[in-house]
């Protein structure tokens, strides 16, 4: 459409274009960007009729076109002038950057350590299939190079949840407004599933209970009706807990159970040692709130459950997971439409995915895999063969890894050749040899599946890519010619690709295609809208039944059986260094920031204020802390300095700080992920930020206001 302004000057044009947001959240939401004259993008907003996004886009996105026109935008190769970490580069041409890359990795896959010297890492800059699931994995099955395990986020949670019900499907979250009692569990929804949360307020008004369970009062809490605040890492205990009074009191429902479970009467052996006292004392939580929350819950239908990827990172994660998402079936809360459990919907999408990635490309044996979360030590101990060359895209591992400092030993390497493709200079493209300029999402096509709906998005490319930034899919489609690898493959458009991901016989994608798609923007899978996926069993288990007893983690010498792991760090479980170390930390998602995405964007900044820790008034009053006191936080991994936020948001005895900060931008150059360990979960090999004790110290008071 053309607008004729006031003042008579030339009338603008102006196009609508469907876009999908790509961030690492469960809303996946379908946007509307505004195009002016065919080159730049003034205005990003929800689509108004996306059954979720409902018009509206998170306070991380909804100024996403000034991201994608910052002034601070990666235009050039860069070539490294600098030491390693000083962050000194000079521009260089494309050919030049792609004969480098080349000639770098030529050398080390013809040499007799071989290809698996090269490591990709990547995880959720974009969730695209096309941009960060396809020509990439392609390139790095063809040339050989080590496997990389992505973990980092949400490994142990799907591991616990599909070894329970046998697939990451659950509640369609449509029916959340139906239900008449929610548990938020271990989820900041107005944080990080905002689209969820008129859904929980719609039940809400119809009368529902809504309970937030979380070691934090956020935002979330505040609009509930009820807060329970468990120490960091006992979940499973609580759910144990609940368990115990539900087969005490005969609250269960037993048809259920005989009908579509495995091994109810091995749990009800187990839940039989946790009694509400014992819980209470492990969770640091009164006896009677466990009691009256198993009451509400076996006797308040429908009731539903969203648990999210926070309660899974400690050493217990995977099982604790794995024994909240036994509940519902305990209950038969599986009976309802708008009742079960949601962790995330992504395995209800049956795309191709082996057409995507073409796993067939790599050589036999299989490369090694290597796990993202061991970043620090697979950088700097000794590996045979070593990792030489790492390529960066899609992630930002000097900010976001656990252990910081030995990932930044590791970047620091003069031995290692470091290629990074990003949008700006992030933490890691100060440590990078070549650094490749990335598109944005408003720059690229994509298409995708959501983990916290049933909708397909497509992307299309707003704009032609700024300055010399190029996608991810052409980078590796140049890079695959340059090594010489003449597949059909590499010359797939994305369009190709994406079609190629829809390309299956399945009932839930029939239907849906690409030209569709790109008149619509977006579509259901073809799942009825009232269907209750387990209401008569029909688990995608070995069983086809909710499995409570697990052949296969029983195999992998893990319990069989729900049991409580509890965390690595925790006064009770390890009380020399709690001696040293008292207080549990916490590094849950900030409010503006996306992980590290949006964390160099002034508006995002000034939300988010400046790097902080939340810390009890208690507990602040014995170490002389104020609030607004500059702080230091340490343990024997490392240190960073914050803003000291005095607040009973933190219980007694735990400590907040949202990330993820990027240490160029906090004081002292590093941010929380200092103090983060590299131990991983009990299942899945993930990452444990929310399993450390730390201790915290008054540097200087500080005039600036609480966060």
């Amino acid at each position: 459409m053309d607008l004729q302004n006031t003042n008579d000057t030339p009338a603008r044009k102006l196009e609508i274009i469907r876009a999908a947001c790509p961030h690492d959240c469960p809303d996946t939401c379908a946007m509307l960007v505004t195009v002016e004259d065919g080159h730049t993008a003034v205005r990003v907003a929800g689509d108004p009729e996306h059954p979720l996004t409902r018009g509206t886009l998170c306070t991380k996105v909804a100024n996403y076109e000034q991201r994608t026109h910052s002034p601070d935008r990666i235009k050039t190769p860069l070539r490294r002038v600098g030491k390693k970490g000083e962050g000194r580069f000079a521009s260089i041409s494309w050919d030049d950057a792609l004969d480098e890359i080349e000639a770098r990795f030529r050398s080390l896959t013809e040499s007799t350590e071989g290809a698996e010297t090269i490591l990709p890492y990547s995880y959720s800059g974009t969730l695209g299939l096309v941009q960060n699931q396809s020509m990439d994995r392609r390139f790095f099955h063809r040339l050989g190079a080590s496997q990389l395990d992505r973990t980092i986020c949400a490994s142990a949670g799907a591991a616990g949840y599909e070894a329970t019900v046998g697939a990451k499907v659950g509640t369609d979250p449509e029916r959340f407004g139906d239900a008449r009692l929610i548990l938020l569990w271990g989820t900041n929804t107005i944080t990080s599933n905002v689209h969820l949360w008129p859904l929980v307020l719609e039940a809400k008004h119809k009368g529902a209970r809504v309970i937030v369970i979380d070691p934090r009062r956020t935002r979330t809490a505040d609009q509930c009706d009820e807060h329970i605040a468990p120490l960091p890492g006992t979940d499973a205990a609580l759910a144990l807990g609940l368990m115990h009074v539900i087969f005490a009191e005969g609250l269960e429902d037993r048809d259920y159970l005989e009908r579509h479970t495995l091994g109810h009467a091995d749990l009800r052996r187990r839940a039989s040692e946790y009694s509400p006292q014992r819980v209470a004392e492990i969770c640091g939580l009164e006896a009677e709130t466990i009691i009256r929350l198993a009451r509400l819950y076996a006797t308040t239908r429908p009731a539903v459950i969203r648990i999210n990827y926070g309660m899974q990172r400690h050493a217990g994660g995977g099982m604790a997971v794995r024994t909240v998402a036994c509940l519902p079936a305990i209950v038969g809360a599986w009976r309802d439409a708008a009742g079960g459990i949601l962790l995330s919907t992504s395995g209800a999408f049956p795309l191709n995915y082996d057409a995507l990635e073409r796993p067939d490309l790599m050589p036999d044996p299989r490369p090694r895999m290597l796990n993202m979360s061991l970043l620090g030590n697979v950088l700097t101990k000794q590996n045979d063969p070593p990792v030489r060359a790492l390529y960066v895209y899609c992630s930002n591992p000097a900010a976001i890894a656990p252990e910081q400092g030995k990932v930044l030993e590791g970047l620091r390497r003069e031995d290692l050749f470091t290629v990074v493709h990003e949008l700006f200079m992030t933490d890691t493209c100060d440590y990078a040899d070549i650094i490749l300029p990335a598109t944005s999402q408003l720059e690229q096509f994509d298409l995708h599946k959501a983990y916290g709906h049933l909708y397909l998005v497509i992307n299309e490319a707003a704009i032609k890519p700024l300055d010399e930034a190029k996608c991810n899919t052409e980078t590796f489609r140049l890079l695959a010619a340059r090594m010489g690898f003449d597949d059909e493959c590499f010359r797939d458009t994305d369009e190709e690709i994406a079609r190629q991901a829809l390309a299956t016989d399945h009932p839930a994608l029939r239907g849906i295609t690409l030209e569709e798609l790109r008149e619509r923007g977006w579509m259901r899978l073809n799942v009825p809208e009232t269907f209750a996926p387990f209401a008569e069993g029909n688990f995608p288990t070995p069983s086809g039944k909710c499995e409570f007893y697990s052949a296969s983690l029983e195999a992998s010498g893990l319990p069989a059986v729900p049991e409580f792991i509890p965390p690595r760090e925790s006064k009770r479980s390890a009380p020399r260094l709690a001696s040293k170390y008292p207080l549990a930390l916490v590094s849950p998602a900030s409010h503006a920031f996306l992980n590290s995405s949006f964390a160099n964007l002034p508006k995002q900044l000034r939300q988010e204020k400046r790097p902080f820790i939340e810390i009890n008034p208690q507990d602040a009053a014995a170490r002389g802390i104020n609030d607004g006191d500059h702080v230091r936080a340490f343990n024997e991994r490392g240190a960073c300095e914050l803003t000291a936020v005095v607040s009973t948001r933190a219980r007694e005895g735990v400590v907040v700080s949202p990330s993820v900060w990027w240490n160029k931008l906090s004081p002292g150059g590093t941010n929380i992920n200092q103090l983060s360990s590299q131990a991983l979960t009990d299942i899945g090999g993930g990452a444990t930020f929310y399993d450390a004790l730390v201790e915290v110290e008054r540097l200087s008071m500080s005039s600036r206001e609480p966060a």
